[in-house]
């Protein structure tokens, strides 16, 4: 008894040792987050998760909240963060080929933004994720881009020539659609791109739903405004490394998660996009559509030969709007993107 005792007692210790060197080898990594609305915005919320879901892959995440993008993407590429998380556009000077996912225009829905997600997260695309020294772990949805206008009658692309319209300067590629539709583009941050919405000194942004609340722009939605409901662009989170700071295998490990949680992000954009108030959406009429589709086309083939948007990611996307729907006019066309 008394040996079997001491058994037991060795057997204990042995176990409290293994979990201690568990959490020893459970690297401390520091991440920066952003969120507009900080530490309690949805995204920093949804990195909690994220980084539970990281120890499991040997990493202790200290999670570090930035209202401010453009300081988490320098404090990321001085390396006072080993990971970041920041939008799809400002991804695109890490990673050319992930920051194109968000390419005007590009892909219609929620449906072709996972079908894309899915492939490119797969072991057999991992290099497309790696631009040494930064690689891409994780892609989620951030919500398609509205246009927010604050008269309903700028519906058509003609009736943006000559409208003030916010774009990110960190972003040519707005800047490229602005100027080829006429309008006058004031640049901005998004710290600021809303606030000049609200007070009338542009008359077009643009963002996902959760701005509509968070950023008030019911303010100046009142008293003619409205919500274009048609899709500039399909926005996305990325989660970006510093590859060799994290374990070998971290990568893919984390894009596999971040995949399989692409439904409950989904779940939290329409809740946001169920906050607008039905008489702010507006419908353009059917016959302009074609207008719209083409301004983007011919943006993102011009966008691709300034090397602005990634070709590879340009053409999956292509392949796969045709794939969907094979009637469209883009698909026999001359001057494919």
């Amino acid at each position: 008894m008394i040996k079997y005792k001491k058994f037991l007692t060795k057997l204990s210790i042995f176990l409290l040792l293994i979990s201690a060197n568990s959490i020893v080898l459970a690297e401390s990594k520091k991440m920066c987050i952003f969120d507009l609305l900080g530490a309690n915005g949805p995204v920093f919320t949804y990195m909690k998760d994220y980084k539970t879901a990281a120890l499991a892959w040997g990493v202790e995440l200290e999670l570090k909240p930035y209202t401010s993008e453009r300081v988490a993407a320098e404090d990321f590429k001085a390396g006072l963060c080993d990971a970041v998380s920041f939008t799809g556009i400002r991804a695109r000077q890490f990673n050319s080929f992930t920051g194109s996912l968000d390419a005007i225009g590009a892909l219609p829905s929620y449906d072709y933004l996972k079908s894309v997600i899915a492939t490119i997260s797969a072991s057999k695309a991992a290099k497309l994720m790696i631009n040494a020294p930064y690689e891409v772990v994780g892609i989620f949805p951030a919500g398609t881009a509205y246009m927010f206008v604050n008269d309903k009658t700028i519906d058509t692309v003609g009736e943006l020539a000559g409208k003030r319209i916010a774009i990110l300067d960190s972003d040519p590629a707005q800047l490229e659609m602005v100027s080829f539709v006429g309008g006058s583009a004031v640049g901005t941050s998004l710290a600021n791109m809303y606030s000049k919405f609200n007070n009338g000194s542009v008359d077009v942004a643009f963002g996902p739903a959760i701005v509509y609340e968070a950023m008030e722009l019911y303010k100046g939605l009142e008293p003619k405004g409205g919500v274009i409901n048609f899709p500039l662009a399909q926005l996305t989170m990325q989660v970006l490394i510093r590859q060799e700071k994290f374990p070998e295998g971290y990568g893919q490990k984390s894009r596999d998660f971040v995949l399989g949680q692409f439904d409950t992000g989904m779940g939290l954009v329409k809740k946001y996009e169920g906050t607008i108030p039905d008489k702010f959406w507006v419908t353009i009429p059917e016959a302009d559509k074609p207008n719209y589709l083409e301004v983007f086309r011919q943006s993102r083939i011009r966008l691709k030969g300034k090397g602005i948007y990634d070709a590879k990611m340009l053409k999956i996307m292509r392949i796969l709007r045709c794939k969907k729907d094979p009637s469209q006019s883009e698909c026999t066309a001359a001057d494919k993107e």
